[in-house]
């Protein structure tokens, strides 16, 4: 019953913990990053019967999603179950159906969304404490709910924290309020979205948001010829990342400087060959022409025109 009631919490949150903010967003199109989210630690001294991390990371993906600029991967633990899933399936022991078992097909994180919840609360003042029914609390005086969260933007490749945002909350009604207990979740999916606490987390959400999409424009979107073949360029990126035909890309070979000691990453840079422009694109790849320069070959990096 209680794992029961954390997942309805999940999808309470998903459904409905959004704003028309990401709306706009995603209008705007643009190329799109391949992005997870990783539960974020509960830090503060909150506790119930529902899961804070899980439901902060559900309302996050379910935003980021929304936006319609990020490929939003399964969280860490779903993606090992999809792995050990193949794993039992490849070994022999599941009916297979006459299906072949594919592995090596999981879509890699450029980047990472890490952090931790540092405070929460969601008390009311005033009204005595209110009346408490069925997991729900009904009474008269102040209800204040907060948050706070510290995000960070990890680069996949390297580890590197590329930026970090404290990100706030903080929902305040005086008057009647609807709470939800500390002591269970009846279910009621109406009355939890109408909540301080569901305001406030989205509030915080929403500033998580914007702040990433304000990053893009400094994190790299680069991908990787993988055929080349008479005069077209095969690039492992496609509509799902938001490529169009028309547009045009770098393409050289990439160099990382490494620390030879620690193996960190110093610095990356791109010696330029030559430019491509999209004549075709299917879901996971685009088929692009040379239109400058020469020597373009496979495993060679391709990034944004600048």
């Amino acid at each position: 019953m209680f794992r029961k009631k954390c997942f309805l919490m999940i999808i309470l949150f998903c459904a409905g913990l959004f704003v028309p903010f990401a709306s706009a967003l995603a209008a705007e199109g643009g190329l799109r990053y391949s992005i997870m989210v990783s539960k974020f630690e509960n830090r503060s001294n909150w506790s119930g019967q529902w899961d804070l991390g899980d439901a902060w990371g559900a309302v996050l993906t379910d935003s980021l999603t929304q936006t319609g600029r990020f490929i939003v991967l399964g969280e860490k633990d779903m993606r090992q179950e999809a792995m050990e899933e193949q794993d039992l399936a490849a070994s022999g022991r599941a009916a297979g159906g006459g299906k072949t078992v594919v592995t090596g097909q999981m879509t890699p994180a450029q980047l990472l969304i890490k952090g931790d919840i540092t405070h929460f609360a969601d008390a009311t003042e005033g009204g005595g404490g209110g009346i408490g029914f069925a997991g729900f609390r009904l009474g008269a005086g102040t209800s204040t709910a907060e948050i706070n969260t510290v995000l960070y933007i990890v680069d996949s490749s390297t580890g590197q924290v590329l930026a970090s945002k404290k990100c706030y909350g903080k929902v305040s009604d005086t008057g009647l309020s609807v709470g939800v207990s500390r002591h269970g979740f009846s279910g009621d999916v109406g009355g939890f979205r109408k909540t301080n606490a569901g305001k406030a987390v989205e509030q915080a959400v929403d500033e998580a948001v914007g702040f990433l999409m304000g990053k893009l424009s400094d994190i790299p979107w680069t991908g990787d010829v993988i055929l080349v073949k008479g005069d077209r360029v095969y690039i492992n990126r496609g509509s799902r990342e938001g490529v169009s035909a028309g547009q045009t890309f770098q393409v050289g070979k990439a160099e990382v400087l490494r620390d030879p000691k620690t193996g960190e990453v110093l610095d990356q840079s791109m010696e330029k060959v030559g430019m491509i422009e999209v004549v075709t694109v299917k879901e996971k790849i685009s088929i692009c022409k040379v239109a400058q320069g020469s020597g373009i070959a496979k495993g060679m990096t391709v990034m944004r025109q600048e």
